[in-house]
């Protein structure tokens, strides 16, 4: 089988059609390039050159295979290229989880880093509840999770990555949505409101618990549900109020009014990076370290 050297020194001779000329730009001299070249007829069985004095011509079958030649360094290059980018988790395969309200608060700056400043890499989106998001990761189909805590601790790795507000979802019309009103959180006290889902849906379950406990109030929960869009959508039907994380803002949806809730304080929402410990992909690495960069400039 022919060698990349052989074929780098058949371009250089096809190209300048001179041999002194081909090993001058190959650093060489010129006998070791000559033998090269007989090395690589002798291997293809046929002749690449037709000899007139110092200077030569391509035959037939010489212009036929020099395209294929300079194919063939093409791609070793780029092969070469490539392999070197690989520890650097400059290329590679990503697969990212997510949840649906992650989705309208940090994802898009996430997903826009990632395409800017690691444009080798090959991130595959996968929108999954938080314990589903786990599972992956330990069974290996997500390589990196944006959950909501806690993280168990056998085997996983995660880092905080953000933080919001618990907002007051109101039907347009409610008396609660009227311009000079400040919503309490004891103005929830009995009233229908539209719970997120113990089970599909349990740490923002839990948030509410504990924000109700301390408040000492018993909203009526007529609907249990998971998603965030889905709970507007009954709120904007006058079922019920809701409690929803500051980026559905970004949602924008005509008929709901969401208001900041007096009692209520802080940024009780967390979300944070998970992914396997013992995980050493480049690419990996590289989008996580990305991830908790954009973190810590505000995902702005």
């Amino acid at each position: 089988m022919f060698t990349l050297s052989q074929l780098e020194s058949f371009v250089a001779v096809a190209e300048t059609l001179h041999y002194g000329r081909a090993a001058e730009r190959l650093s060489m001299t010129q006998p070791p390039l000559s033998r090269r070249i007989q090395l690589l007829e002798r291997e293809l069985d046929v002749e690449l050159f037709d000899r007139i004095g110092r200077s030569v011509r391509l035959t037939a079958a010489g212009r036929a295979f020099l395209s294929d030649a300079r194919r063939i360094l093409g791609l070793s290059e780029q092969a070469a290229l490539s392999v070197r980018r690989v520890p650097a988790g400059e290329i590679g395969t990503v697969a990212l989880g997510f949840t649906a309200s992650s989705a309208h608060s940090v994802l898009d700056d996430i997903v826009g880093g990632i395409h800017t400043r690691l444009p080798g890499v090959d991130l595959v989106l996968r929108e999954r509840v938080s314990g589903r998001q786990m599972e992956e990761l330990h069974s290996g189909e997500l390589d990196l999770g944006l959950v909501r805590p806690p993280v168990p601790g056998t085997g996983l790795e995660h880092r905080p990555l953000h933080r919001e507000a618990l907002l007051a979802a109101i039907p347009a019309g409610h008396p609660l949505a009227a311009p000079d009103r400040v919503p309490h959180v004891r103005d929830l006290d009995g009233e229908p409101f539209v719970m997120y889902s113990p089970a599909e849906a349990r740490y923002f379950y839990e948030v509410l618990v504990g924000v109700f406990r301390g408040a000492g109030i018993a909203p009526w929960y007529v609907h249990h549900l998971s998603q965030v869009h889905t709970i507007l959508a009954l709120v904007r039907a006058g079922l019920g109020l809701a409690l929803v994380p500051r980026a559905a803002e970004e949602l924008g949806l005509d008929g709901v009014v969401l208001r900041p809730v007096v009692g209520v304080e802080g940024e009780p929402v967390e979300l944070v990076a998970a992914w396997r410990a013992n995980d050493d992909s480049p690419a990996l690495h590289a989008v996580r370290d990305l991830v908790i960069d954009l973190a810590g400039r505000g995902f702005a």
